[in-house]
């Protein structure tokens, strides 16, 4: 039965956000602190733990060992319980729910052309905006401690991202609805704002040819960010070049050359365990019979080709599948399946790898009410097309064999790309924050409301200074966690296994 849309004016949707700022003010977001009766951080990564592949969990552990950076990075269920308790606005948006710096990237269009956007939508759901604004931040200041940044810097990277969510909200606001569908950040803009930010971090250094002469000066549009010197700045412009060039080549042919091999003449998927099985040797991980695999990929396969738009069904029929495996990926998701398909076209030279990841349920229901949908791999497909401005061909969603096993298909290397974050620079982590923000911001824009968000955030910095304060606080948790996951290791609680 059709669903009546309400219409409200412009002056009424404005009101909305004004209301909404009375009764919640914007500085209200600062001051936070851990609920009295907060579960233990360890306790609910070993919750999540129960429905994942048990070889992998010490491999999750691991990678969240690395550094308080790759722990927050797979802690999203911490801070969904945290987020639970935190005042907001009742402006609501569809969540990528996991909005960390690194859940962004670059990757191609349908028309083959680099774009940048979120990436990630394992936990979306509809939800608070404020929810993924704090992911976010919060994810910048530990990074930014993680890089070694003075605290000013910290600060300054983090209201800085904050800063651009609320002026691209703003701008959103502002103009019509189609605009702001179609808005997205391509690769010659990403390639002017990259010029433009370098050319100022150079002249805000005031060095000599050598970098190294020459009083520091603040740079960019973020007070408190040292510049970089002239050597930093060609540094910095080598690897974004270098990264561009990466990306471009990171497709089907790339993964076949690095993720296969040949024998007898045909292509199989090649053995790395325990990051990469292939399907002849899975048997040995979930006591199946390697016949038994066959009848499952084609299972899934039919069920992911039926979730796809006709004319894609047909494309997709012209390729057939040729291997198979299970492949970690990330740091949070590790221990949850996560397998890549090979399928061959015309003939052996064109191939077509596919990214098969399971799909739980989101670590924001419960937090916040269910998803809609029953299946969660169509959860995740329906928030990605809803988020990003645009979004792979082959995106599509299938049932497992086993009961209540769901999962979500895209190709698996489509010119992606990603920030080295370790390696960023402060000034190169405050554009960063700000290219994050404007993008978080339009993924918003599309799904909420920016008019009543935009008004709710107002033209000042108290939204922006009250994130960077609750980010400031909730780093410190997060190193506190950390520690009390390194403890639980170092004791044998549970286990890790590292550098894998």
């Amino acid at each position: 039965m059709p669903t009546k849309v309400h219409h409200l004016t412009l002056q009424e949707r404005q009101a909305q956000g004004l209301e909404a700022r009375t009764h919640v003010p914007p500085d209200s977001h600062a001051g936070w602190r851990p609920a009295a009766d907060r579960p233990d951080p360890v306790s609910l990564i070993e919750e999540q733990n129960l429905r994942r592949d048990a070889d992998l969990v010490p491999v999750r552990h691991g990678r969240m060992m690395a550094s308080p950076f790759t722990f927050y990075r797979g802690a999203a269920k911490i801070m969904a319980v945290d987020l639970a308790a935190t005042p907001t606005s009742g402006l609501q948006v569809q969540l990528c729910g996991d909005a960390h710096l690194s859940n962004f990237g670059v990757f191609a269009s349908p028309e083959r052309n680099l774009v940048f956007d979120i990436n990630d939508f394992d936990e979306t759901l509809p939800g608070p905006f404020e929810y993924d604004v704090e992911r976010l931040a919060a994810s910048f200041m530990v990074a930014a401690q993680n890089n070694g940044c003075s605290t000013p810097d910290a600060q300054a990277i983090t209201k800085g991202c904050v800063t651009s969510y609320r002026e691209a909200m703003a701008q959103f606001a502002g103009m019509r609805t189609l605009d702001v569908w179609y808005a997205h950040l391509a690769e010659d803009q990403i390639k002017e704002s990259v010029d433009a930010f370098f050319a100022a971090s150079g002249r805000a250094k005031g060095s000599g040819k050598d970098g190294k002469k020459g009083k520091q000066k603040k740079t960019g549009e973020d007070e408190g960010i040292t510049g970089m010197t002239q050597k930093q700045v060609k540094e910095a412009q080598k690897r974004f070049q270098k990264n561009a060039l990466k990306a471009h080549s990171r497709n089907s042919d790339q993964a076949l050359s690095k993720l296969s091999e040949e024998v007898d003449g045909r292509y199989r998927i090649v053995s790395a365990p325990p990051v990469i099985v292939p399907a002849r040797e899975l048997h040995v991980v979930y006591g199946r019979e390697p016949a038994d695999f066959e009848e499952v990929v084609i299972n899934l396969f039919t069920g992911y080709r039926a979730s796809l738009r006709p004319e894609l069904r047909r494309l997709l029929e012209r390729f057939e599948v040729i291997d198979w495996a299970r492949k970690v990926v990330g740091v949070g998701s590790v221990g949850t399946r996560a397998f890549i398909v090979l399928l061959q076209g015309r003939d052996r030279d064109d191939p077509l790898f596919l990214q098969v990841k399971e799909a739980t349920q989101s670590v924001l229901e419960g937090p916040l009410p269910k998803s809609e949908f029953a299946q969660s791999g169509e959860r995740v497909v329906h928030g990605q097309r809803l988020m990003q401005a645009s979004s792979d061909i082959f995106l599509g969603w299938s049932e497992g064999v086993e009961p209540g096993r769901y999962y979500y298909w895209r190709q698996l290397r489509d010119m992606k790309g990603s920030a080295l974050v370790e390696m960023l620079k402060p000034a190169e982590l405050a554009f960063y924050g700000r290219t994050c923000g404007w993008t978080l911001a339009r993924a918003h824009a599309r799904s909420g409301d920016p008019v009543a968000i935009s008004a709710y955030l107002g033209e000042d910095d108290s939204f922006d200074n009250a994130i960077t304060d609750f980010s400031e606080r909730y780093a410190t948790q997060n190193d506190q966690d950390f520690a009390d996951f390194a403890k639980a290791i170092s004791s044998n609680r549970i286990d890790a296994l590292q550098q894998v």
